[in-house]
């Protein structure tokens, strides 16, 4: 298949106005005839819903949870950025355009990345009017703080907790829209395949987690906005249940997955602490703003702080080394995550890691509490702080906090064009789960901005096109394709219930999260990849043949559930290998050791590796398919990535 990315013509800062005018209409009284399935409540599925409700259309939107609100966008902690300029610091769309598309170290799409910068403004002022009780300066107006990547400070924040405001905002537009009949809510259903009708999605089956129950929805569209893969590694920031079902099943009914194997690292996390850990946690990036990151300056000290023998506070300062503001001046401790990672692994690879393990570098407080005072401190991260005393027991008012990077976001996710269509015609994908904003790295604060300029102020405008073109009248589940669909889902929850061997689904998604952490994490080489690979088709076999699922399909079954989705991120697993492997590069968060700079930099290959790897399902057990989108930049010229 050509993949035609649909990006407008004309100047760049043109494109989205025009297209807008150019994209067909649905009037009033017809979009009353359609229905959209939205797949996901978190603040792209959230925003998605509320605005294709508040249109016109009519919505069913679906979560496994209880609630729209425990959506993982709750999670998000240190911002949302938009090129406002309040600071009056130089900002403007470009610059936000231009850090963006750097930071992404240039295998992003250039025409949709500006869309994104242009709409971040409007995401603002949307979340303001619905209430969103952003933090603000003396004189009223909104503040801002910086972030990794960008020299500019854009980033809006509601103190340590910006993800849980901006998704009440969204659930309380939501649920004006449920009130008013436009939207239908299923909760506890969790979707497990896409229905195609004469090659076009025309619904979803879902499983009732209570009941158990086979569900078939039916839809003139479906919107997928189910969130990233980063639990294919086990221990990663996301919660628990966040997973790649929902992607995958569609990827199987031939939505071409894009750029797998960009997985970003988030460099401020909580450091593992044992083999109990279900979840790591995160520590927002907004920290780094009066951290500052360091490690002791030998090995020897290092080595006398992992014994007990003396505290970071015995430490003098010339015998401190803060590695980021030393290798990075101009940027210094908010360099991109995906830098500030490798550079904490090289620090603790070199012996001078610390904390019990030696996996884990320092994030200091120390000078900011001495120049401004810990209440000031407390004003601006107090819940943060709190939430580290309480999982550490240790004061970062006192001790600087210990930090080490682990899985955070996925880059890669559904192949989208600019109209947020997969390949799968009707079939859109909006926020994590597509590819389309980030590259190979995510600056961070971006995450919300793209779910909620996806949910806001593109998926409304660009699927009245497709519906224009579609006869509004209704679709019946008594199609032969959601039967069939139904079936297909049945049989393979019998298949999970009936293999009845001797280990659990958390067995299998360990020995998976360890395989791509030690392979497919940080660092990458071809040789570790072929290993992982022959690893993951082992441990496929061993999972059809000895997994255990208690209980039934007829009733709650967490067991259940988690078998199916360790399934999945078993074959993903293995693609995400695959497009490791055929990336011979290093760029952003994929940084294979073959390929870097002598000052241990990414070392990209744009003459051969300046595109989106598009990966087509070609049957189960058989190699995927790699399809390319070329990437062209007419705006930005391809440089190598510095941040000195």
């Amino acid at each position: 298949m050509l993949l035609e990315s649909k990006a407008p013509e004309g100047p760049l800062a043109e494109k989205w106005e025009k297209h807008k005018f150019n994209v067909k209409l649905v009037n009033p009284a017809n979009k009353r005839k359609y229905d959209v399935i939205v797949v996901g409540t978190g603040l792209a599925g959230g925003a998605a819903a509320a605005s294709l409700a508040e249109l016109g259309y009519n919505v069913k939107a679906f979560t496994y949870h209880d609630s729209p609100r425990r959506a993982h966008s709750i999670a998000a902690q240190g911002g949302i950025n938009a090129a406002k300029n309040y600071q009056n610091d130089g900002d403007s769309v470009f610059r936000l355009f231009y850090d963006t598309i750097k930071g992404g170290d240039y295998r992003a799409r250039e025409a949709n990345v500006y869309r994104l910068a242009q709409v971040s403004v409007n995401i603002i002022d949307q979340c303001v009017a619905q209430g969103v009780p952003f933090a603000r300066e003396y004189g009223g107006l909104l503040a801002n703080r910086s972030f990794g990547g960008a020299q500019v400070s854009r980033t809006f924040y509601a103190r340590g907790q910006t993800g849980q405001q901006l998704l009440l905002g969204a659930y309380s537009a939501l649920s004006r829209q449920i009130a008013y009949g436009k939207v239908k809510m299923y909760t506890r259903s969790e979707m497990l395949d896409v229905v195609i009708v004469d090659g076009q999605a025309r619904g979803i089956v879902t499983r009732n987690t209570i009941t158990g129950e086979i569900e078939t929805h039916s839809a003139h569209a479906v919107v997928l906005a189910t969130g990233g893969y980063g639990n294919v590694f086990y221990l990663s920031t996301n919660a628990m249940y966040c997973n790649v079902t929902a992607a995958w099943r569609a990827h199987k009914k031939g939505a071409y997955f894009a750029n797998p194997c960009f997985t970003q690292i988030h460099p401020t996390c909580i450091p593992v602490s044992g083999d109990y850990q279900s979840k790591l946690t995160l520590m927002s990036e907004s920290l780094r703003n009066d951290g500052r990151v360091w490690v002791p300056a030998t090995k020897e000290i290092a080595e006398r702080l992992r014994k007990g023998e003396i505290t970071a506070t015995d430490i003098k300062e010339d015998d401190r080394d803060y590695f980021l503001e030393r290798k990075y001046p101009a940027f210094g401790n908010l360099v991109p995550r995906d830098v500030a990672s490798r550079n904490a692994k090289l620090m603790c690879d070199e012996g001078r890691g610390v904390g019990s393990t030696g996996l884990a570098v320092y994030l200091d407080f120390s000078d900011i509490i001495k120049r401004t005072g810990a209440e000031a401190v407390s004003q601006k991260y107090g819940n943060l702080f709190a939430m580290y005393e309480k999982i550490t027991d240790e004061d970062p008012y006192k001790l600087p906090m210990r930090i080490y990077p682990a899985v955070h976001y996925t880059m890669g996710g559904l192949w989208v064009d600019y109209n947020l269509q997969t390949t799968v015609p009707g079939l859109y994908a909006t926020g994590e789960c597509n590819f389309s904003d980030h590259g190979a790295n995510r600056l961070g604060a971006s995450a919300l901005m793209q779910g909620l300029a996806d949910g806001y102020f593109v998926i409304p405008y660009t699927i009245g096109d497709y519906l224009a073109n579609t006869p509004p009248k209704p679709v019946s589940t008594d199609h032969p394709a959601f039967a069939e669909a139904k079936a297909g889902v049945q049989a393979r929850t019998e298949q999970l219930l009936n293999i009845k061997g001797n280990r659990t689904p958390d067995d299998f998604h360990k020995i998976l999260g360890h395989i791509m952490w030690e392979y497919c994490g940080m660092a990458r080489s071809a040789e570790g990849l072929r290993k992982a690979k022959g690893m993951i088709q082992t441990l496929k076999k061993e999972f059809w043949s000895d997994v255990r699922v208690v209980g039934s399909g007829e009733e709650m079954n967490q067991a259940l559930e988690k078998a199916g989705r360790v399934a999945d991120f078993i074959e993903l697993g293995e693609l995400m290998v695959d497009d490791a492997l055929n990336r011979n590069e290093s760029c952003g968060g994929h940084f294979r050791e073959e390929y870097q700079t002598p000052e241990g930099e990414a070392l990209r290959d744009d003459d051969n590796y300046a595109y989106v790897a598009a990966w087509e399902y070609m049957g189960d057990n058989q190699p995927e398919k790699l399809n390319k989108e070329e990437l062209t930049f007419e705006n930005v010229k391809l440089t190598q990535r510095s941040y000195k």
